[in-house]
């Protein structure tokens, strides 16, 4: 008897029962074959901190479209899938849900506190895993892995070990970027660059022994003057020469300063003085080292000022800098304020300005793995589809610096380190030492620090497959062939699986870096393909505050100064679905409208901060009396019921007077003229 096909598509009878099959089958298993040639992709694994969203699928799509490619062709094709446990995205999430549980990480300890890390990764780490099988990809689930499973963990701690005993990775008290609201470290690359409205302050500093003589700097942070330690002038500034060696009487403190010369100093900017703070500005650091100057710490973590501040100590950055101000107008050494936009470094997860500080941190020399990594494009070994995004690629090694590779977080490798309670001496082993090789104690205790999310992640393409273990899945499948990403993660990701690829293997871990494109919804408008930036109904204002300020935008749009793209950029990817020309009076008064701002930003001129931050409120203006709305009728689901149930009624209507259009105008409504069928 035959059985009658269902008038409506069922995907979950049908799909799952399919996918299952295809599972049990092993069809998307891949084994070490020498008869075929094999063909590998990683899947960039998500983060475990939520769920996937529309870039996530466009991205998998075309892996999983390569992928079934390459088996049909009779490659042993494998696709490596995973999940990243995305240390500092993690961490605040389990904050944040024990908060509102009334539960402080600090009261609990770090062992209970990944506890509940831990059963986090296994909640949401599992729901992304099941989102990706009901997409159907065909990844070999067999070889499933995590950034913090005990493969890839013993690779990580392999790599730190012997870039350590190579040289490449040192502690020092260097100049870092510090977040006081996550109260941790963050790379160059996770700041963002704002231009903000400020001022200049110009602040004469009184030459010691020259009574009414003053030198005069300009300054566009005022607090930070408590941690001076020179004033530097150009050698060749013939205004300043007879200052050099001379000593200074540093204001609102009771120490002298010398005056010092270096050819940093601009003689046509400002005063052609400039106040050097080497633990808080990038630059001084560099300055205080050539001229082996003090290094002096002012701030908290929490941006407060510390104990060195005097009566300044306990005071918010911004609260010290308005007290001081005033007591240097008191004193009669604030000359004159003169507005100045300047552009300011902010975190791009939280939005908040970032503080330099001198902090002792662990980092990674960068000089020679960048080398080789630049030779691997100009070798033509490594190639980007499309092409343009070598200059992205080749503008971030050019110019990096040193890498800070340690973090004050809780979740995430913990750095294989060391330290002897007695002698202080530090040992960097793959398990704690038995005694002190220095002096015999036996009390050590390791480095509280854990390692940078992209150190592990850097690591990806082949300690998925078994290294440092000369596996036969290593030997056969690596390297790869082809990463799939978007343009957001080239200097986060890329470049890292590179440079750690080269370095620990000798071998690039793949040949061709595929940038993909933009997803477009059914109407043709552009929606945001960066990591973790959808916007859902359910998300909290917070949440969606996070997620504005966490956005990717244009990777070579790296200053203020710097010419921007909007096209493909998700910030106005969002501002182009939701913008409306009132927001601008309300929010961004300076501009008149969506094409004014884009034509500021594609000249360069403006940062992506601010424009972030005004997305931000325009997504709340819209959203917010949406999302009341739904918690409305989530308390009302039995009307919601009804009026879904009237509404298909009025659907299927619909549909079968459309059906019967269509089938007149086709001429194939048989049953209604039996002149079709003569």
């Amino acid at each position: 008897m035959s059985k009658e096909l269902a008038k409506t598509y069922d995907p979950k009878g049908l799909e799952e029962r399919l996918y299952q099959k295809w599972m049990d089958n092993g069809y998307f298993h891949a084994k070490v074959n020498p008869d075929k040639k094999p063909f590998t992709i990683v899947m960039p694994p998500p983060n475990v901190t939520g769920q996937l969203h529309m870039g996530h699928a466009l991205d998998e799509t075309m892996q999983d479209i390569l992928i079934r490619f390459k088996r049909m062709q009779g490659y042993e094709a494998l696709w490596q899938p995973g999940t990243d446990h995305a240390a500092i995205a993690t961490e605040v999430k389990v904050i944040d849900k024990l908060k509102k549980e009334g539960i402080d990480k600090h009261d609990i300890g770090r062992e209970e506190f990944l506890k509940h890390a831990w059963a986090w990764k296994e909640e949401y780490g599992g729901k992304i895993i099941n989102q990706l099988k009901k997409l159907g990809a065909s990844a070999d689930w067999e070889r499933e892995r995590f950034t913090m499973d005990e493969g890839c963990s013993k690779a990580v701690q392999e790599v730190f070990i012997r870039l350590y005993e190579k040289g490449y990775i040192y502690k020092g008290s260097r100049i870092i970027n510090w977040c006081p609201v996550c109260q941790t470290s963050i790379s160059d690359a996770e700041v963002e660059h704002e231009d903000q409205d400020g001022f200049f302050w110009h602040i004469n500093y009184p030459i010691v022994g020259e009574e009414g003589r003053f030198v005069e700097i300009a300054t566009t942070r005022p607090e930070t003057l408590l941690g001076d330690t020179a004033v530097a002038v150009n050698p060749e500034d013939e205004r300043y020469k007879d200052l050099i060696g001379k000593m200074l009487k540093l204001p609102l403190t009771d120490r002298e300063i010398p005056v010092i010369a270096d050819e940093y100093v601009d003689k046509e900017f400002g005063t052609g003085c400039v106040k050097i703070t080497p633990a808080h500005d990038p630059n001084d650091f560099e300055v205080g080292r050539r001229h082996n100057l003090e290094e002096i710490n002012i701030m908290n973590d929490d941006a407060t000022i510390n104990e060195l501040g005097g009566k300044y100590a306990g005071m918010d950055r911004y609260e010290a800098r308005k007290a001081m101000v005033a007591d240097l107008e008191e004193l009669g050494l604030l000359v004159k304020v003169v507005p100045h936009n300047h552009s300011v470094g902010t975190h791009d997860r939280c939005g908040t300005t970032v503080e330099p500080m001198i902090k002792p941190q662990w980092f990674v020399k960068m000089d020679e793995m960048a080398k080789a990594a630049i030779k691997a494009l100009d070798d033509g070994d490594l190639k980007f589809v499309p092409s343009r995004f070598d200059k992205t690629y080749l503008h971030w090694l050019e110019n990096i610096r040193d890498w800070c590779i340690s973090r004050q977080l809780w979740w995430g490798h913990r750095i294989p380190a060391y330290y002897c309670d007695e002698c202080g001496e530090v040992v960097v082993a793959r398990e704690m030492p038995e005694k002190c090789p220095k002096c015999g104690c036996t009390h050590l205790h390791q480095d509280e620090d854990t390692l940078d999310t992209w150190f592990s992640s850097a690591l990806w393409p082949f300690s998925t497959l078994g290294w440092p273990e000369k596996t036969p899945e290593l030997e056969y499948f690596y390297p790869t062939d082809v990463l799939v990403t978007g343009y957001d993660i080239i200097f986060f990701w890329v470049i890292r699986m590179v440079f750690s690829g080269i370095e620990q293997t000798g071998k690039e871990p793949f040949h061709t870096v595929l940038i993909h494109g933009l997803v477009r919804d059914s109407q043709g408008r552009k929606m945001s393909k960066s990591l973790g930036n959808c916007i859902y109904l359910s998300d909290e204002a917070e949440d969606i505050k996070k997620k504005v300020m966490s956005m990717f935008t244009d990777p070579n749009h790296l200053r203020v100064e710097d010419p921007g793209r909007v096209e493909g950029n998700p910030v106005f990817i969002y501002l182009d679905a939701f913008c409306k020309p009132e927001y601008f009076a309300e929010f961004l008064p300076e501009y008149q409208n969506l094409d004014e701002l884009k034509a500021h930003y594609t000249r360069g001129g403006l940062g992506d901060v601010k424009v972030k931050k005004f997305l931000n409120k325009v997504l709340q203006a819209e959203l917010s009396p949406i999302r009341e709305r739904r918690k409305y009728w989530e308390q009302h689901l039995d009307d919601v019921y009804e009026i879904l149930k009237e509404g298909s009624k009025t659907a299927e209507a619909k549909a079968a007077q459309t059906l019967h259009d269509v089938r007149s105008a086709m001429q194939i409504n048989y049953f209604d003229d039996n002149s079709l069928i003569k």
